[in-house]
């Protein structure tokens, strides 16, 4: 009896010490690093185990030993964008080798509906799109939809070449981006999308923000539970943001809003922090572009614009880029189907503001400042060069005296500076543009980028 006790310890101590090596599933065959960097790999072994990895774009073997805890992590190297090459993890009981792997750009794309929106879900010319959607440099990871109470360290989804089967269900915002940059560098892009409809900007941030800001917990209050999401703080950021903040991303990119419709007044506040909070979590400063919500007839008069306007306030955070999409919308549909120029705009920003590529103009006009001269309000915008009404109809400004009650001003444009007067307003004090809902005003610049909603006050 002793003796097979004895035996089993024996097998049972073998088991325990030569357990499998076990990779996060965003460790894949098809995956992109990022180019140029220093990069984790991660996972999971027996404690104390010791085992070798292999990076195939220079030959290195590095040894690796797990903690007690079991897990291990490494950093390596990466070099310019190129590949494919194979990395390869070499233990007492298993060998992994990761195949076809790309060293290039990732970017996370994130937010609710808008973003997760694909080409089979509907968007213009839909069927060519999908039949040219051959990049072979492209690859895409989607993050399955999952909730927790605590961060996790796990999120489930696999790399996959771009391809007319794979594109049709992807973000077709983030791979109209991933297009564009591509075409642009000639590099390898890689796109995760952790996205999730009707989601408020709340379940993507962590709870450790609400705890130090408690004003945001008494927003939140203000979210109606839905049928398509939940609505609990911070679940999906532990669930599907959480997992990623040890795999380096060049930057991020994000379409939300909608859902915030009911704390508008709030939302830079929270946006901001959420900003913030990932940073923090990934250890770097990376540009996070996004998406300002388009008009729709929203249920509460002046909802949406509110958070048009919060959104265009949260650009005071450094390296951050909003695109408009006021021009490219139907106020009868939330889920406006031309996500090309999305992409494009999206695109087209880090170009020039990260890649340092590009040279036009990516922005429409946003408020900078006005003044008044006598019954004269003078609105000064920035990328307000070639400022100039598309249409003759409704300019959508207003402006107000010390009553605060707002009339509609005719406006007049003068050395890119629009001049605003109303007979009801000798003394204005403060101005708003495009301040309803389904606002869809005809003011561009010379890059034919129409201008943010925006209020003074």
């Amino acid at each position: 009896m002793k003796t097979k006790l004895f035996l089993l310890s024996i097998v049972s101590f073998i088991q325990f010490a030569y357990a499998d090596i076990t990779l996060p599933r965003i460790f894949g065959d098809n995956m992109v690093l990022q180019r140029e960097s220093e990069v984790y790999l991660y996972g999971w072994a027996s404690p104390n185990e010791t085992f070798n990895i292999t990076t195939g774009w220079d030959g290195k073997t590095i040894e690796v030993k797990t903690g007690i805890n079991a897990k291990w992590r490494v950093q390596v190297t990466t070099p310019k964008a190129g590949g494919p090459y194979e990395i390869e993890f070499n233990g007492n009981k298993n060998t992994i080798k990761l195949k076809n792997v790309l060293i290039g750009e990732v970017w996370l794309a994130s937010g609710q509906s808008n973003m997760e929106w694909s080409a089979n879900s509907g968007i213009v010319d839909a069927a060519t799109e999908i039949q040219n959607a051959r990049y072979p440099n492209i690859r895409l990871f989607t993050v399955d939809k999952r909730t927790a109470t605590t961060p996790q360290e796990y999120v489930s989804g696999d790399w996959e070449i771009c391809s007319p089967e794979t594109m049709a269900d992807f973000s077709a915002v983030a791979y109209f981006f991933a297009r564009r940059v591509q075409e642009e560098m000639n590099i390898p892009v890689g796109l995760i999308d952790a996205s999730w409809g009707a989601s408020s900007a709340e379940v993507w941030t962590p709870e450790y923000v609400f705890d130090e800001h408690p004003q945001l917990k008494e927003s939140h209050k203000l979210i109606k539970t839905n049928q398509w999401a939940p609505i609990e703080r911070s679940t999906l950021y532990n669930a599907m943001i959480a997992p990623l903040t040890n795999f380096k991303i060049s930057g991020a990119l994000w379409y939300q809003g909608e859902s915030n419709t009911a704390n508008a007044q709030s939302y830079k506040d929270l946006f901001t922090k959420m900003i913030m909070s990932w940073r923090k979590e990934w250890g770097a400063d990376f540009p996070f572009y996004y998406v300002q919500i388009a008009p729709y007839n929203y249920g509460r008069a002046h909802e949406g614009a509110i958070v048009r306007d919060q959104q265009r306030r949260a650009l005071t955070l450094p390296n951050t880029g909003m695109v408009v999409t006021s021009d490219i919308c139907t106020v009868d549909d939330i889920h406006p189907q031309n996500k090309q120029d999305v992409g494009l705009r999206l695109a087209n920003i880090a170009l020039k503001e990260h890649f340092n590529v590009l040279k036009t103009e990516v922005y429409g006009p946003l408020f900078k400042n006005f003044e008044t001269n006598d019954r004269e309000l003078l609105v000064h915008l920035d990328h307000a060069n070639g400022l100039h009404f598309k249409a003759k109809s409704d300019s959508f400004f207003e402006i107000a005296g010390a009553d605060g009650v707002y009339h509609t001003a005719k406006p007049k444009i003068r050395n890119n500076t629009v001049v605003l007067t109303a007979k009801q307003v000798s003394v204005p004090v403060s101005v708003r543009f495009a301040w309803g809902n389904t606002d869809i005003p005809g003011l561009f610049n010379a890059a034919e980028l129409p201008t943010s909603t925006f209020s003074s006050n």
